[in-house]
């Protein structure tokens, strides 16, 4: 669905002229509509760790506390870093953090060497403690802030608002839709708590049931693979 078909959507739902495009129309209302849709767009996008919105990205260690800027580690559309996905797999340890300036601050007055590698942002650097030699291979998982995307663009998430009539999304149309409606209703001083509740019970799914769920564990995430000798399922014994 497009923004086209969301603005048109939403229209109908308020009881204003269906377009039959949306950027170029003069209607007050539906660059009102135009702009509630971007509204929502960024709030749902804020509003969890979507798996649509989720990226990988590596980087080789530099033997010096900055790594680089996060923006180019990752993206210009940066959000967060997922804790606990930073893991060094030259040594295949975890980089422990994000550190606390308390911390932080700690470790440097202690003129802490090691063993392993503790990591924190601070002015859009990533700084490594103690400092790494060159050559180790550094991965995390980290969120996008572009939930919006061209019908032309070769790759998703290129950016964070809805330009164009053919612009999708890749996150809820319905739910951007339906988080639209309410928002509108409220400007125009309109009856809007059902539709309120409506998208927030949407929205609601949507988390409950966004990519797959784990099996929770009080303990949580193992951090330390310990040595041994793995022998894979199923019949390993020769004939």
């Amino acid at each position: 669905m497009a923004l086209l078909d969301i603005v048109q959507s939403v229209a109908l739902k308020v009881g204003v002229t269906i377009p039959t495009a949306a950027f170029s129309s003069t209607d007050q209302n539906i660059q009102q509509i135009i702009g509630f849709a971007n509204e929502a767009g960024q709030e749902l996008a804020h509003r969890y760790t979507w798996q649509a919105l989720t990226y990988e990205a590596n980087f080789t260690t530099v033997a010096t506390e900055s790594q680089g800027s996060i923006t180019t580690l990752a993206g210009p559309d940066f959000v967060a870093i997922l804790n606990e996905t930073m893991w060094d797999r030259s040594t295949k340890r975890p980089i422990f953090g994000p550190k606390v300036p308390a911390e932080w601050q700690q470790l440097k007055a202690q003129f802490v060497n090691g063993p392993w590698f503790q990591y924190r942002i601070r002015g859009n650097q990533v700084l490594f403690i103690p400092v790494p030699s060159v050559g180790d291979q550094i991965f995390f998982e980290w969120i996008s802030n572009y939930w919006a995307s061209t019908a032309a663009a070769p790759t998703v998430g290129v950016q964070k608002a809805f330009l164009t009539d053919t612009d999708t999304t890749l996150l809820s149309e319905r739910c951007i839709a339906l988080d639209t409606v309410w928002r509108y209703k409220q400007t125009k001083r309109l009856a809007y708590d059902e539709d309120f509740d409506k998208a927030e019970a949407a929205i609601a799914d949507l988390i409950s049931r966004d990519a797959s769920k784990p099996t929770l564990n009080l303990a949580g995430p193992q951090g330390n693979i310990q040595p041994g000798v793995w022998v894979p399922a199923g019949s390993w014994m020769g004939n």
